[in-house]
């Protein structure tokens, strides 16, 4: 059987995100990561800082460290069928914004993020925009980029995270949409329902949860998360 036997964490400056110094993995006696523990370990380098300042003491280290492990094992975080209900624009306060990223498409946007709970925009349509000529255009491609709520300029998600920019973009073109994994969510406003729907707690419609045999896989409208970020 597998067991994680040592984890350290370390805060980085100025970042707020923790670096997993070491990890001892031992599974039938041979040092490997399984996918499953791979993807627990990102999500808790990226959304550790949650957890506050790194203690000096091992065991509140240990603790934190726990913690986040526990949470990853309970993803997606769900929400009630009351997180949708009707607002003063269809299921969000507000319209998408007009300056979208991409070029995308302002009217498709506002129906599917407020005035929709099933529908998606069309097969490959994130390929149609002017996303993969930005992504191309980057001087370093590797880069994880942020995705904004339409709506409220919230970061829901950050990609990639423990994998290339490629096995991203393969993994999104084969199945048509964008396609994120638990550790490029931000669970600060991302939910899912029981049906599998998944939302930002603004009530933004942004795609659903279709798993596969390597766990959660969120399948996202790009007009959903095309947002500008949010200005304090």
């Amino acid at each position: 059987s597998e067991c994680i036997t040592w984890i350290t964490f370390d805060l980085l400056q100025p970042s707020t995100h923790y670096l997993i110094y070491s990890l001892i993995f031992t599974s039938k006696n041979t040092m490997k990561f399984s996918s499953a523990t791979f993807s627990v370990l990102a999500f808790v380098t990226h959304s550790a800082a949650a957890f506050g300042p790194a203690a000096s003491s091992g065991s509140r280290t240990f603790t934190r460290a726990t913690a986040a492990l526990q949470m990853a094992a309970k993803l997606p975080i769900m929400a009630p069928e009351e997180a949708m209900s009707a607002k003063a624009h269809g299921t969000s306060e507000k319209p998408v914004m007009t300056d979208l990223r991409w070029n995308c498409d302002y009217d498709t946007a506002d129906r599917i993020c407020n005035f929709n709970r099933h529908y998606a925009e069309h097969a490959g349509y994130w390929a149609s925009t002017e996303f993969l000529k930005y992504v191309k255009g980057r001087a370093d491609q590797e880069t994880p980029i942020d995705y904004y709520d339409s709506v409220t300029g919230e970061r829901l998600f950050t990609a990639p995270v423990g994998r290339s920019m490629q096995d991203y973009l393969n993994e999104s073109n084969s199945h048509g949409w964008p396609s994120f994994r638990d550790e490029e969510v931000n669970w600060d406003y991302v939910r899912c329902l029981d049906n599998g729907e998944c939302i930002s707690t603004s009530g933004t419609h942004l795609g659903h949860n279709l798993p596969d045999k390597t766990g959660n896989r969120y399948c996202i409208n790009l007009v959903s998360v095309a947002g500008q970020e949010k200005k304090e």
